[in-house]
């Protein structure tokens, strides 16, 4: 089995910064992309930011220059940072993981943007 657990999310004022961090564990052989959603009230999941095992990644048009998405392969975990936060980023962040060429999904974890 494989568990994939979220953290870092919280309540931050405009222009502040948070970073989370997702955490894939259980029987891993391998990890391909690692992902990054949000799902903001009322709105559909979208991607944020995705990378590659090799580090390669893709963002969001609206958070080019302010996120940056990286990786750890030795500890099975990816990370998000978020600077000069907006209330437009305000959703649920959820964590997708591709373990075993299936992928798996975090339970999420709040970020609440305030003005």
């Amino acid at each position: 089995q494989v568990q994939v657990v979220e953290s870092g999310g919280g309540l931050v004022q405009a222009g502040g910064s948070l970073r989370l961090s997702c955490a894939a564990s259980g029987s891993i052989f391998s990890i391909s992309t690692m992902g990054w959603y949000r799902q903001a009230p009322g709105e559909q999941r979208e991607l944020v930011a995705g990378i590659a095992r090799s580090g390669r990644n893709v963002y969001v048009d609206d958070v080019k220059g302010r996120f940056t998405v990286s990786r750890d392969n030795a500890k099975n975990t990816v990370y998000l940072q978020m600077n000069s936060l907006k209330p437009a980023d305000t959703g649920v962040y959820y964590c997708n993981v591709d373990v075993n060429d299936r992928g798996y999904w975090g339970q999420g974890t709040q970020v609440t943007v305030s003005s």
